[in-house]
């Protein structure tokens, strides 16, 4: 994969800023699809740093996955990337499992990560990144879960074709989707706004896998 890559060993260095805090550095082994989710109730002290409270969470099972196979169906895939797609799984080490499609073609990804090791779901990102983002933009929720878009380091020029949103799909679990936009996208759409379309299309996805 590219420099760009989108397995979110790469993801997490920029979206999630690897904080000292949660141990998370880049990985590049695939991810463990038998891997026990931690439990989805909420532990104690959460949210903080400002992050909102997930109202109706999922339960931690759906993220017991492969993002590879369980994040997007391929019906999402080809209406967000086109086709023809590579795609790549990783494993960011006290993180959880990722995912990266890339369509070379067109120079464009995404990528998926699922936050099941920290327990400190959103929290983490309001505590973490939000400090060091050159762009932090809270959504509005996206199906009802509370999100935050952000890209880039304070006192740098924000990247034009890169955002990361994280969503918090219980105050202990997040998932992380990010999105380099193709060549001929770049100053056209903003970054996090088809960084949020992705996002829904993952709930959409895992809210199937719930049952819901």
């Amino acid at each position: 994969m590219s420099s760009r890559s989108l397995s979110m060993g790469a993801l997490v260095a920029v979206a999630v800023v690897a904080s000292a805090c949660t141990g998370k550095t880049p990985g590049n082994s695939p991810g463990n699809p038998s891997a026990s989710p931690p439990s989805s109730s909420t532990p104690s002290g959460l949210p903080y740093a400002g992050a909102p409270k997930v109202a109706n969470p999922l339960p931690a099972t759906v993220l017991s996955g492969d993002p590879c196979s369980d994040a997007l169906t391929a019906e999402q895939i080809d209406t967000l990337l086109g086709a023809p797609v590579h795609s790549e799984g990783g494993r960011t080490p006290g993180v959880g499992p990722d995912c990266g499609w890339t369509n070379s073609a067109r120079g464009s990804q995404i990528g998926v990560g699922y936050d099941i090791s920290t327990h400190s779901g959103l929290s983490g990102v309001y505590r973490n990144t939000k400090p060091q983002a050159a762009v932090w933009k809270p959504l509005s929720g996206i199906q009802g879960f509370p999100a935050v878009g952000h890209a880039g380091q304070t006192g740098r020029t924000p990247p034009p074709d890169f955002c990361a949103v994280t969503v918090g799909i219980a105050d202990d679990l997040a998932v992380d989707v990010s999105v380099s936009l193709g060549r001929a996208k770049i100053g056209a759409v903003e970054p996090c706004d088809v960084a949020a379309q992705a996002a829904d299309a993952v709930l959409t996805t895992l809210k199937t896998k719930a049952g819901g």
